[in-house]
């Protein structure tokens, strides 16, 4: 099939882009973002995923304060032509590539609405590819940047209005091969002898850099993937530099600290532990403050997990009281925390995501679901 974008020289083969170059049905293109208010009021977080093997897609907003969740769920069959990024109300607009951005969730039968632009402020930075394998199958293979910004605009609940005035975003795009929707069948993969994911992202804002680590872990804690870098930031967007920023100071020594709230999987304080190869030091202090349940932008849902068909067009919302959830809930372990951060003299406001399912040496888990033990 011919679409707009095949006007483009953009092919990297023989096929048309709306044609996937391989047949895997977890192929995938997705974007995400969040905005965190500097006053502490709120963290708003959307996503929008492309599945085209599986024919889907499918987008999320969700805001959250100290005390609640309100998330906004859709779903629809895939469109063919790859600029239309429009799930019902809700749509993604790329004014400028790696620029400016915009989010917006028309009125509906929700009362979550949202008109939001997002600023770039660094570089999109390309993280390391992610890659795993479950007894010879490849299971996961895809690239990412991560970008800085800030956010103007507004979103309501319920008809109650919050202006955005320069909230402090990471946006980024993710693509390839990704374990999601409805699984497949066959033997079980081996990874089920001992299942379990440690992962660890933590993008901050300091005013003038960020830093940017992510990073998997085994059961034993030894890093399978692991990065961290220094990036300049930009008031204006037009001194973003075009390619590569001189400015940018890889890492060569990454380590970090997760202190656990007893009893549960989520964080109250973490350390970074950063070196470049001059042997500066960037080491990081942070604080946690309001937490995000992923499970608003799909992941880990039971109902609307990414890329599981919905329907023609399907939409829902959810809310939460934060301080009921199980912390030890399946759906509930994958989580965002904003953290407050210090490196030397600067201070800085970031987000923290962790999900540790299973036995992780390093953080005192042994089982599936065991909570953080009591700090002696």
């Amino acid at each position: 099939m011919i679409t707009r974008f095949d006007d483009y020289c953009i092919h990297q083969t023989a096929a048309p882009v709306a044609r996937p170059a391989q047949s895997d049905r977890n192929f995938y293109d997705r974007y995400w973002m969040n905005g965190i208010d500097p006053d502490g009021g709120y963290i708003f977080e959307a996503g929008l995923g492309l599945y085209p093997n599986r024919r889907v897609m499918d987008a999320h907003f969700s805001i959250a304060d100290a005390t609640h969740q309100y998330a906004f769920h859709s779903s629809r069959r895939a469109p063919q032509e790859r600029g239309e990024t429009v799930v019902g109300p809700l749509s993604i607009e790329i004014l400028e590539p790696m620029r400016k951005l915009r989010l917006s969730l028309a009125a509906n039968d929700t009362g979550i609405e949202c008109d939001l632009l997002f600023t770039a402020a660094s570089i999109p930075h390309e993280e390391p590819e992610s890659v795993m394998y479950d007894d010879g199958h490849l299971i996961l293979h895809s690239s990412r940047f991560t970008q800085m910004g800030y956010w103007e605009g507004y979103f309501s609940v319920d008809g109650k209005r919050v202006e955005v005035s320069r909230a402090v975003g990471t946006r980024d795009k993710s693509w390839g091969i990704r374990p999601v929707g409805e699984p497949q069948g066959g033997a079980p993969g081996l990874l089920n002898k001992e299942p379990g994911v440690y992962w660890c992202w933590n993008p901050i804002n300091f005013g003038d850099v960020c830093t940017q680590m992510g990073t998997f872990e085994d059961r034993d804690g030894h890093p399978t993937q692991v990065s961290a870098d220094l990036l300049p930031l930009y008031d204006d967007p037009t001194h973003i530099p075009a390619g590569d920023d001189p400015g940018h100071v890889p890492m060569v020594e990454v380590s970090h600290r997760i202190q656990w709230q007893p009893g549960t999987r989520r964080p109250q304080s973490a350390q970074l532990l950063l070196a470049d190869r001059h042997g500066r030091r960037y080491d990081v202090e942070m604080e946690v403050g309001l937490r995000f349940q992923v499970l608003g932008l799909g992941y880990n849902h039971p109902t609307w997990g990414h890329a599981v068909w919905q329907g023609e067009l399907e939409m829902a919302r959810e809310d939460w009281v934060l301080s009921e959830l199980d912390p030890l809930g399946f759906e509930f372990l994958h989580v965002h925390h904003v953290v407050h951060a210090r490196m030397g003299e600067r201070t800085g406001i970031g987000t923290l995501e962790n999900i540790a399912i299973g036995r992780h040496d390093p953080s005192g888990f042994k089982d599936l679901f065991d909570g953080a033990p009591a700090a002696e």
